[in-house]
């Protein structure tokens, strides 16, 4: 596909052959739904988080728009969420231990905005867990979950403390993602997050956990991001979590086309 541009008033003598505006206009004459999966440029996070061409399709298509992931990650999460409810029901002030994790490279933060959101959203009790404040969250979504989490009566806790995150923990989910004041500087963050190897998921900190389930968006570094020995234990939900990707997308696709 040819270069879009997506800024409004744009007077177009650049390299974009066409407007967002036409491509999602057209595109709804072709189709009943069209998804979004578009990854930030990773040059600079104050516009990469204005999510701009998700938000133009969803301005300009005339069709519903579902977003494959973006800056966020919905989808996935609500396989996550399914995977949760069905093994343990009611999700209510359970703690949600969302780990930051180990990776050679700094990833996309999409997963753990949408999995710090939905956990608030559903009742539980959320504990974020970076090596240090660089790698805290995007404030945009520490402040919807925040909001989310109080209405619940349950609250938002940043740590820190491998040990403290973990004590009776329900369940663990583990992603990677770059710290944002390194954005765009990676070489720079590299020998950061190179410190940190020790915050992979292990059997030694699950065992600080109540019995907890663990879980990982995939595909995943073995042995990087979590041990083959919680991976491949009774306590990983992560199949369960992938299966449902096709259960939620089908749910979200009938609720769209049906005008809900």
């Amino acid at each position: 596909m040819w270069p879009l541009e997506f800024e409004k008033d744009a007077i177009m003598l650049g390299d974009a052959e066409e407007h967002a505006k036409e491509a999602a206009k057209v595109l709804s004459r072709y189709c009943d739904l069209i998804g979004i999966r578009a990854f930030p440029k990773f040059e600079n996070w104050e516009e990469d988080r204005k999510d701009m061409i998700l938000n133009a399709f969803a301005e300009h298509a005339e069709v519903p728009i579902v977003n494959m992931e973006t800056i966020t990650h919905p989808c996935q999460e609500l396989a996550m969420t399914m995977a949760l409810q069905d093994h343990i029901g009611d999700l209510d002030g359970k703690k949600f231990v969302l780990t930051w994790s180990y990776h050679p490279k700094p990833l996309n933060t999409a997963v753990a905005n949408s999995a710090l959101v939905a956990a608030a959203k559903f009742g539980m009790d959320v504990t974020l867990l970076c090596p240090t404040d660089e790698y805290v969250l995007d404030q945009r979504y520490l402040d919807i979950a925040g909001s989310d989490a109080r209405a619940n009566g349950q609250s938002i806790t940043i740590s820190h403390d491998i040990d403290e995150a973990y004590e009776g923990a329900d369940f663990v989910y583990a992603k990677s993602w770059g710290a944002l004041p390194y954005f765009g500087r990676w070489h720079d963050e590299k020998p950061v997050r190179d410190r940190y190897k020790h915050f992979i998921v292990d059997e030694a900190k699950m065992a600080k956990t109540d019995g907890a389930l663990v879980s990982h968006c995939l595909p995943m570094r073995r042995n990087v991001i979590m041990s083959d020995g919680v991976f491949d234990s009774p306590a990983c939900i992560a199949y369960d979590e992938a299966e449902n990707r096709l259960h939620v997308q089908k749910a979200i696709m009938k609720a769209l086309a049906a005008g809900d």
